[in-house]
């Protein structure tokens, strides 16, 4: 089996060594290399690769706007290549995407090929499950890049912006909420539920009915009493959990995240 390749990538080393594995696998005739985005779209559709390996981040226009202008349908047998990006990760793994992590060893390159490979073998007409999981993967990512990265509070006379990393919890205040960070509160007009939907879930997560905790903030979960929980925030503060809440919310947080006492 002869399959055509193409790698993109703006770093040459990176670039440079998948194209020197590239040349070692007798099935593999490599059609060239792109060091951008914009020449990637044209080599795609002057060439018609069988497979193609494409960095994620690229200046200009990254891999993401490389597959947008394509069409995921059109595009070949994708293997994402990226600089460890959890939530890139998180959204191929989660829809059967090859990817590579750089900086990445020959293993790991040849279990990623091979698992190309098969995939290839097996394609037919009929098989739109590839490009199918390109989009899911996408909106994926699309998804987390929606979310708030700033929150726009009123102080005096002035507006400042909020990094969400820097909110260690939010209370709910009637028709407001009141932002915790380390170094003060900022009230903000919004409801409770209207900023919930607007904050990343993978950081964020509702414990009580009035109480939203930053995960990436939290010290210690500790039992209470009648399945209720507390939660200890690096700051000290310590809130109540709801025990409607406390499982779902062991769920996100892996175990070595926090401590907990049972």
């Amino acid at each position: 089996m002869s399959i055509t390749a193409l790698v993109v990538d703006d770093e040459p080393i990176a670039r440079h060594a998948i194209v020197r594995l590239l040349r070692d696998d007798p099935d593999i005739e490599l059609l060239g290399e792109c060091g951008d985005g914009a020449s990637a779209v044209r080599s795609i559709r002057q060439q018609s690769p069988d497979l193609i390996f494409l960095d994620v981040q690229m200046p200009a226009m990254n891999g993401i706007e490389v597959v947008n202008t394509i069409g995921a349908a059109r595009m070949p047998a994708t293997v994402f290549v990226t600089a460890y990006e959890q939530y890139a990760v998180r959204a191929f793994e989660a829809n059967a995407v090859d990817y590579l992590v750089k900086p990445f060893s020959r293993e790991r390159f040849a279990d990623t090929l091979a698992r190309v490979k098969r995939r290839l073998a097996v394609r037919d007409a009929k098989d739109e499950a590839p490009s199918e999981r390109i989009l899911q993967a996408l909106d994926a990512m699309r998804q987390r890049d929606s979310y708030l990265k700033r929150v726009p509070v009123r102080t005096d006379e002035h507006i400042i912006f909020v990094d969400v990393d820097d909110i260690v919890w939010i209370k709910a205040s009637g028709n407001t909420v009141l932002l915790h960070l380390a170094e003060g509160v900022h009230e903000l007009r919004e409801t409770m539920t209207t900023l919930a939907s607007r904050l990343d879930p993978q950081h964020f997560a509702r414990i009580h009915r009035s109480a939203i905790i930053n995960m990436r903030r939290v010290q210690t979960i500790h039992p209470w009493f009648n399945g209720h929980h507390v939660v200890t925030m690096d700051t000290g503060q310590k809130l109540r959990m709801s025990r409607y809440q406390h499982e779902a919310f062991l769920r996100l947080v892996p175990i070595r995240d926090v401590k907990r006492d049972e």
